[in-house]
């Protein structure tokens, strides 16, 4: 929907590309407090609360007059519904099913979904854009959710809500500061380098007191937002890098090629949608048989395989659209993409989970999908700004090859895992 939402709110892509990274902010920011809201008034209470305030935002982004109040619906309030309502699934996920074996069955079935989420994001809404209009794609966002709640009313949660748990809303500001400050600098990378570079320090001064705040917190006595023995598990740790790098390159991929197809290719917004259907199939297929891969193949090996096949996607992916007009020289590399994808979400996923015992479930899941979503907002950030430099062909191919090296990155980090991974929530050894 990118350039209609451009052309009809008299704005530019780089305007939507600002919103579309402070959404995927919003979420980054907001996930460690969402999980550890899930404590003090449940999972399910956070699942449909999110879910409540994602379906406002919708609604105000379908009539927003301009791109001020598209912002406030769609990077504001759906960014915080989603940070409301995504830890509680992970949460339950893991809560409910404690066998090892479903539970890969299940965060493979979770993965699946967001990943195909994701990427058919440009089919559905392009179909919608063309046949009605963008405002009527986030309308249908606005039913989708409310369906969503109904049926999640039948949510059980293992776990009472314990109203008495204190709340670190000191940890929680710092936190959602530090991390805006880092992605913001990021985007001035393309004509402001003196302010990147001052956004970028101011943030990581934020990060620093953070980290202090909970230190001071946890030698008093007192409960802080996260748990510094959440960075202390080196699997974990490695693990987070992973998610990261896999979320950058997902949306850093989604981002610059639906541009490309657009803005230089000229396709209008169903033929983007038709191509990205070749990385939706490969997500689909991957990560649905993620329960049988865990099974006869230890994580460390999925997750790098994950990110080889990824980045021989990019490779196709430059060779062939480099060489052809026609639109399907991009689908092997799509799909190749989306297989690599789907086939190590999932390990990533329950590697960071299963490392921590039930009650750090709401902090874990809150840190995981912050690292994950942060992946993401930077993967169009900076994308973004190597676009903005140019929106020429060398360009987009600049940024794929960026991703690419991010994705080598991933590969590097998966490395360090241990070719057996911990699946049992109640170990507490440290590898």
């Amino acid at each position: 929907m990118i350039s209609d939402i451009s052309a009809d709110l008299d704005t530019t892509v780089q305007g939507v590309q600002v919103a579309i990274t402070l959404f995927l902010l919003v979420m980054a920011a907001l996930m460690i407090p969402g999980g550890k809201l899930t404590d003090r008034y449940g999972r399910k209470r956070c699942f449909l609360t999110g879910l409540l305030v994602y379906g406002v935002g919708a609604l105000l982004s379908a009539v927003s007059p301009g791109l001020g109040v598209l912002i406030l619906g769609n990077s504001i309030l759906e960014g915080v519904g989603t940070a409301l309502l995504i830890p509680p699934v992970y949460i339950l996920a893991t809560l409910l099913f404690t066998e090892p074996s479903a539970r890969a069955k299940a965060f493979g079935v979770i993965m699946a979904m967001g990943g195909i989420g994701a990427a058919a994001g440009p089919l559905i809404g392009g179909l919608i854009t063309t046949a009605l209009s963008w405002r009527a794609a986030f309308l249908f966002q606005a039913l989708v959710v409310l369906l969503i709640a109904v049926l999640g009313r039948r949510i059980h949660d293992p776990l009472p809500p314990d109203p008495t748990t204190p709340f670190d809303v000191t940890g929680a500001v710092l936190s959602a500061a530090g991390l805006t400050l880092v992605v913001l600098g990021i985007q001035f990378a393309d004509n402001d380098i003196r302010l990147m570079v001052t956004l970028v320090a101011l943030g990581a001064v934020v990060l620093l007191c953070f980290v202090m705040s909970i230190r001071a917190k946890e030698r008093a006595g007192r409960e802080p937002l996260i748990s510094t023995s959440m960075f202390t598990d080196r699997v974990a740790n490695l693990g987070l890098v992973t998610q990261l790098t896999q979320w950058l390159v997902l949306m850093g991929t989604s981002f610059v090629v639906a541009t490309y197809l657009q803005v230089v290719r000229g396709y209008n917004a169903v033929e983007t949608g038709v191509i990205f259907t070749a990385a939706t199939l490969g997500l689909l297929v991957s990560s649905l048989a993620a329960a049988r891969l865990a099974r006869r193949h230890p994580q460390r090996a999925l997750i790098r395989a994950g990110f080889l096949v990824c980045i021989l996607g990019v490779v196709v992916l430059l060779t062939l659209a480099d060489r052809s007009v026609n639109p399907w020289a991009f689908a092997p590399g799509l799909l190749l993409i989306g297989l690599g994808l789907g086939t190590m979400l999932t390990p990533s996923v329950t590697v960071v989970q299963s490392s921590f015992t039930e009650d750090q479930q709401g902090e874990i899941s809150g840190l995981s999908r912050s690292a994950s979503n942060l992946g993401s907002s930077l993967g169009t950030a900076v994308t973004g700004t190597i676009l903005v430099a140019g929106l020429t062909g060398r360009a987009y191919g600049a940024a794929m090859i960026t991703l690419a090296g991010v994705g080598l990155t991933g590969f590097i980090a998966a490395s360090f895992l241990p070719d057996r991974t911990i699946t049992d929530p109640t170990a507490r050894s440290r590898t």
